[in-house]
């Protein structure tokens, strides 16, 4: 990884979309060169793929909480059991497993806080293992970054 490297990666991070014809013009090379290394990129997985931002506000889904999820065990099956249960759980955009007090820490999506209260009660409580749960919702995102850059 060079110089150029990370304004390829700062280019396709900011407009994937974008041809090797101008990507090479916004870094300083030739179509061919550039289209090289974003190959190389790719197949060393740096890249991992291509994927468009959706505003979750414009789907209906404008309104999102974070949850802490703490299982009564933390034994292998418990955590398999919880985490098989959350991948079918459209509402949850992201979770992660956590070390400290909680277990997992939730992304929930939803229209609004009726719909959030229905997935609460309808669903998350009712997975199997799942002890205390603790909702903050967020007033204003201030940094959206996809991923962190040299």
């Amino acid at each position: 990884m060079d110089a150029i490297d990370n304004k390829i990666l700062r280019e396709l991070q900011s407009e994937a979309r974008i041809s090797h014809q101008e990507l090479g013009e916004r870094v300083g090379l030739s179509p061919s060169p550039c289209a090289r290394r974003v190959h190389k990129l790719e197949s060393d997985g740096i890249i991992e793929g291509y994927s468009a931002r959706i505003n979750e506000g414009k789907m209906g889904f404008g309104f999102s909480v974070f949850v802490f999820v703490r299982l009564d065990k933390q034994i292998d099956a418990r955590l398999a059991g919880f985490e098989s249960s959350i991948r079918d759980c459209s509402e949850v955009v992201d979770c992660w497993l956590m070390t400290g007090s909680f277990d997992y820490l939730l992304r929930i999506a939803v229209s609004d806080l009726h719909e959030f209260e229905t997935f609460l009660t309808g669903r998350l409580t009712k997975i199997v293992g799942v002890a205390s749960i603790e909702s903050s919702i967020p007033i204003r995102r201030v940094k959206n970054q996809i991923s962190r850059l040299r």
